[in-house]
């Protein structure tokens, strides 16, 4: 009797292309990990994505690293689509009934609460005392302009902040066109708002008025004082900074801080981003306008805590061109520069930069923009007002190459999105956009409603691969009842 030979083990089950073993760790680890996903993508990213749907404007659905497809709303007007980040929308003129009452240059523009001052400058020949007030109406408007407390004597070209609750008006040339070493204040009545009257260094028995006249200072308010650097005294442009600390309610007597400007400079922009004040632009020591951007550095440490102990200067930073007088601020991490002089005429080119974060590489800031949609539609502009109230920036008031004018205009610094992108890893989509308390509601409402559905969907498919064989049946009975 001959014995059969045996079959030998069976062959084993191949999974995904015959590239795994379908029983082995390989195979389970890759079900695993899809799972794994599945889960997030039901329970997390569409709950999530049903929420933005309801309250944001656009919606973002998958990856979108690059978008050939981009349609953005008309309120961008001629702007590129996407706009580039920190880009503003073009500029225009407010209505003739917002002009200030007279043509002014050289003043400043603060805001408390709704109210709006406009604080002296110079009519073309000579520093005026006069300060006008408007109101704030909805987003980024005002009115009319009316009277307000007058200075206590006439200023143009000063240094002016808003700080600890009072505008500070420094320095500034007088009605002879000389540099002053004065400091006016002005603190409102918390209580009814009332603007009240202009206090003199003297009068607040303060030590605030200048350790030497300036007029052209760039005056930048920080968290602990203000900040004095450069301008102009009798014999032309300074490198000076000089600090007013606050200690308890009162600021103290302006000390020199450890490091003056690199380049000493009057008319230039100064603001605060960051930790760093920027001082960019204006005129230098041989009378002509610089396109250098210094970027000071405020101490942390217990011994120089609050003290600017370095300035920072880099070509590659500066900016494109030389400009001096001209309007600037700092806002959404970013600086701008708008109009100013040459040197020779005004100019209406916009610039804006975004700091470096490569300090350690000695980069103060990589590049600076411009876009001709957002110039000034005037042919240039300088010695203008500025101010940022909510999402727009204001110009009032400057000289062009005619003489100062009176007018105002406006632009909006949140260009938006674009509400349909298509990519080759995702797309943007138009969204509900249904503001306020009752949006969110609504936004939390349907991510619910969209994290419930998944989860008993996910219940449904656990029972199902628990229960194959019903499952099977189940399905077979379905598609006889379909035949």
């Amino acid at each position: 009797m001959t014995q059969a030979l045996s079959a030998g083990p069976a062959p084993r089950r191949r999974a995904l292309f015959g590239l795994l073993d379908a029983d082995g760790w390989g195979w389970a680890s890759v079900k695993a990990f899809f799972w794994f996903i599945l889960i997030l993508f039901l329970l997390g990213y569409l709950p999530d994505r049903a929420y933005y749907f309801t309250v944001g404007r656009n919606l973002d659905l998958g990856i979108l690293a690059f978008s050939p497809v981009n349609f953005c709303p008309p309120d961008n007007e001629t702007l590129p689509c996407p706009a580039p980040q920190g880009a503003v929308l073009p500029w225009h003129p407010s209505p003739a009934e917002l002009s200030l009452r007279a043509a002014r240059t050289d003043g400043a523009l603060v805001q408390l609460g709704n109210q709006i001052l406009f604080i002296g400058g110079s009519d073309g020949t000579a520093a005026t005392d006069e300060v006008l007030v408007a109101t704030a109406s909805g987003t980024g408007n005002f009115d009319r302009w009316a009277a307000g407390p007058a200075l206590p004597a006439p200023r143009a070209d000063a240094g002016v902040a808003f700080f600890g609750g009072s505008i500070y008006v420094v320095g500034g040339f007088d009605t002879d066109g000389a540099p002053t070493d004065t400091t006016f204040v002005l603190t409102p009545d918390a209580a009814s708002g009332a603007l009240g009257e202009w206090q003199t260094a003297e009068a607040t028995e303060l030590p605030l008025d200048l350790p030497e006249e300036r007029a052209g200072a760039s005056l930048v308010a920080l968290a602990d004082g203000l900040l004095l650097a450069g301008g102009a005294n009798a014999d032309g442009p300074t490198a000076t900074v000089w600090k007013a600390t606050l200690e308890g309610e009162a600021l103290t007597a302006w000390a020199p801080q450890p490091r003056e400007l690199v380049v000493a400079v009057t008319d230039a922009v100064g603001v605060l981003n960051g930790d760093y004040v920027w001082v960019y632009g204006g005129t230098d020591a041989e009378g002509r306008a610089t396109g250098a951007v210094q970027r000071g550095t405020i101490g942390s440490d217990e011994e120089d805590d609050g003290q600017l102990v370095d300035w920072g200067v880099r070509p590659v930073g500066n900016l494109p061109e030389a400009r001096t007088n001209a309007s600037g601020w700092a806002a959404n991490g970013a600086l701008y520069l708008v109009g100013g002089s040459d040197g020779t005429q005004p100019r209406g080119e916009l610039y804006w930069a975004i700091p470096s974060t490569n300090l350690e590489l000695g980069e103060i800031v990589s590049e600076w923009h411009h876009l001709p949609e957002s110039d000034l539609p005037a042919a240039g502009l300088s010695g203008a007002a500025t101010l940022v109230t909510g999402p727009n920036a204001i110009l009032v008031g400057g000289e062009t190459a005619d003489g100062p004018i009176a007018a105002a205009a406006r632009s909006n610094l949140a260009p938006m999105e674009p509400f349909f992108r298509l990519g080759l890893l995702g797309a943007t989509v138009p969204a509900l956009k249904i503001d306020g308390e009752i949006g969110q509601q609504l936004g939390y409402l349907n991510a619910t409603g969209v994290g419930s559905i998944n989860f008993a969907i996910l219940v449904v498919i656990g029972w199902m691969f628990a229960h194959k064989e019903q499952t099977r049946r189940l399905w077979d009975r379905i598609r006889r009842r379909g035949g």
